[in-house]
């Protein structure tokens, strides 16, 4: 890339001759070499997981937290640099306590993700910023239900059913598509989603798992999902993930 890039990358308000803008390719470059993150919306809510590689045996457990409260309906998972991650998450939150406070009503779920992205869009305009180097799985319950949305370092945002970002993400896609979302609560994504992750986990690099939901049982409010059912999923999905290797 660095010989088609020569001269085109080095400022994101510079495209090159076939369209391109290097910075936000190398942007979500950083996105792809970072742990997967899952989301799932169900028929009673939405669950996101984060596969947090552990970089040091010296690391507290439950540090280097990947999904964050954004209002009472609405949360975020982050892939890729963390602390831009927590800017964008910051930025999510201002507008949520902004929105309530001028509208007197909590900020519905497409509007929080519509000016979430117009904030990450705003830094490929400039020359003298870079583009996040994150993508954030934003998950909202409102009047019109449970919404999963996806906010690309570009500003382009996406509402899906299913997606992963990561760099696992081709292959837990794969095993999404082969979910029936519409059909399972948000318990039983909770055990979907911990299986994705450790299906496409690299066994070389010891990993833990975050999971956090909004849904019917946690009351539409997004929490982290209680340690009992997160625990209860881990085993069946190193159970699953023993079973398939028996298989091959």
């Amino acid at each position: 890339m660095s010989g088609i890039g020569t001269g085109y990358d080095l400022s994101v308000s510079t495209f090159s001759p076939d369209g391109r803008v290097f910075q936000t390719d190398y942007a979500q470059k950083a996105i792809d070499n970072s742990g997967t993150v899952v989301g799932i919306k169900c028929k009673d809510g939405v669950v996101l997981g984060v596969e947090k590689t552990i970089v040091s045996k010296m690391l507290e457990k439950g540090s280097n937290k990947r999904t964050f409260p954004v209002d009472r309906h609405a949360g975020m998972a982050v892939a890729g640099v963390i602390a831009d991650g927590r800017q964008v998450v910051n930025r999510a939150f201002d507008e949520a306590v902004q929105y309530k406070s001028f509208y007197g009503d909590s900020i519905p779920g497409q509007v929080l993700a519509d000016r979430v992205a117009s904030f990450v869009h705003v830094f490929n305009l400039y020359w003298y910023a870079r583009p996040f180097g994150t993508s954030v799985l934003l998950a909202a319950y409102d009047d019109s239900g449970p919404q999963l949305y996806v906010v690309e370092p570009s500003g382009n945002c996406h509402r899906f059913f299913g997606t992963a970002v990561g760099k696992g993400r081709q292959a837990a896609k794969t095993e999404i598509e082969r979910l029936k979302l519409g059909e399972i609560s948000s318990e039983q994504g909770v055990v979907e989603v911990a299986k994705i992750l450790y299906s496409v986990h690299d066994e070389e690099k010891p990993f833990e798992l975050e999971i956090a939901w909004i849904c019917d049982a946690s009351d539409r409010e997004f929490r982290r999902v209680p340690a009992d059912i997160l625990e209860a999923a881990e085993q069946q999905a190193k159970a699953s993930l023993e079973e398939s290797d028996m298989e091959d």
